[in-house]
Parts: C-alpha cells; structure tokens; sequence
C-alpha cells in the first residue's frame, strides 16, 4: 500500500530527517520520503495510517491529515 499525507509545520531537512527515520522504523513501514517544500510525506508498506498520523503529531508541532 503508498499513502500520501500532508504535513504542516516542517521547517528544514531535520525535521525532514527525523520524520522519515521515525516512519521507516515503524512496523509494516518499508519506505517513507518527505518532500518538505510541498510538505508532503509518502509512506509505502502495510501499515496504519492512523498510527502514522500519531506518530509524526508526536514529534512536535505537526499537523498531518491522510490525503486523498
């Protein structure tokens, strides 16, 4: 499965670097790429999306919403 999502609040390349390496580690996770100029995250693998929303909400001041 690759889902898309959103993410508000990304700064730079470590917020970036944080967000793709706490992602990939997750369970079902096999590949997750953040593109923080469109501010966007795609997210491969068999996992929850609601977990992944969770989990990056967690590392700070991000808003992340699943997208269509």
């Amino acid at each position: 499965m690759k889902q898309e999502f959103s993410i508000k609040g990304m700064h730079c390349t470590s917020c970036k670097m944080l967000i793709e390496d706490v992602v990939a580690n997750m369970s079902g996770v096999t590949k997750c790429t953040v593109d923080v100029k469109r501010e966007k995250m795609v997210v491969e693998g068999t996992f929850s999306s609601s977990a992944v929303i969770a989990k990056v909400q967690g590392l700070g001041k991000y808003k992340v919403a699943k997208m269509k």
